[in-house]
């Protein structure tokens, strides 16, 4: 007895349908379910670190901030703003919000204006550019606290062989104590520059990847129009066309300079000169010294970060970063 396949029974005329592929009617049903565990294997760990290592601490922080937490991170006794009162009345925090202001004042500007000038140099160089680049870069893989102690003892040490004593006899200078005191303030000249250079390449490469996206056209259009190379086609399309790229390395300079610390720190004695000392140094001695008051040293934490956040969006919104330009 001959046995019919449902095919070949199906009714004459009619065209069987087709049965859809297995492994494709799965990957239908299961494709927006793959792509939701892809997403959570991929920024899963990233958001469990984010967690865990930023916002719990902040969390903790500002509780801390509300009790009177000296000697243990587990305090019980409420004590609601006074900390935050009792640093805004102390007089080293203060002095470390002016000395993070000086500080500010003088590295932010010299270091644009050094990291623009390197880029320009780079990119209107017509020979060996790599080297020059990765030479100029290189700096910003060393660390802050080898740089701090190769400028406080080799460099600036005060002494007559230090380089830069060595090199102002040639000139017929005394040797100067850059570290021994406030007055008159050379310290600034030894913190700014050491900063100065490790992290000028790292901005230089940001506007060096600009220049490189400005079109050619502009300059030959402003060459056709009579305008002169130099000056006059970088201030009026060089610079406006660095606009975006010129604000934010701004914001990341101020907060760099807010977040201070290392060369601070091992430049001046271990943090102990009371001169100079920024608020991130002051906030460190507060919670790790002698009376490890975690309580008030949280609270200036958060001023401190409080600060931070009004200063960068109030100068975004100045600059107006994150606007479209102009048309």
């Amino acid at each position: 007895m001959a046995t019919t396949t449902p095919t070949q029974s199906a009714a004459p005329g009619r065209v069987p349908r087709k049965a859809a592929p297995t492994g494709r009617r799965l990957r239908g049903l299961g494709g927006s379910r793959g792509r939701t565990l892809n997403f959570w294997l991929f920024t899963g760990p990233f958001l469990i670190g984010l967690i865990v290592f930023v916002y719990v601490p902040i969390g903790w922080s500002l509780w801390l901030s509300l009790h009177n937490a000296k000697g243990t991170v587990a305090p019980t006794e409420f004590v609601g703003l006074g900390n935050y009162a009792d640093m805004l009345g102390d007089g080293d925090f203060v002095d470390s919000l002016i000395n993070f202001t000086v500080f500010a004042a003088i590295i932010v500007p010299i270091t644009y204006a050094f990291s623009l000038a390197l880029a320009l140099l780079v990119h209107r160089i017509r020979f060996m550019k790599a080297f020059f680049r990765s030479v100029f870069f290189l700096p910003t893989a060393c660390s802050f606290v080898v740089a701090s102690l190769v400028w406080k003892m080799s460099m600036f040490n005060g002494l007559h062989y230090g380089l830069v004593n060595t090199v102002l006899s040639w000139f017929g200078v005394d040797s100067v104590a850059w570290l021994a005191s406030p007055h008159p303030p050379w310290y600034w000249l030894v913190l700014c520059t050491a900063r100065l250079w490790l992290q000028c390449g790292f901005y230089m490469i940001l506007f060096l990847a600009a220049l490189q996206n400005i079109p050619r056209e502009l300059y030959e259009a402003a060459a056709v129009d009579g305008a002169k190379s130099g000056w006059q086609t970088f201030r009026h399309i060089t610079l406006p066309q660095l606009r975006a790229t010129s604000v934010a390395v701004v914001l990341l300079l101020l907060i760099a300079a807010y977040q201070a610390f290392d060369e601070f720190y091992n430049i001046l004695d271990e943090g102990r000169a009371t001169w100079g000392r920024p608020p991130l140094v002051e906030l460190y001695l507060q919670a790790l010294g002698a009376n490890q008051d975690y309580g008030h040293a949280s609270a200036g934490a958060l001023i401190l970060a409080l600060l931070i956040a009004m200063v960068t969006l109030a100068q975004g919104k100045f600059l107006g970063f994150g606007r479209g330009d102009d048309k």
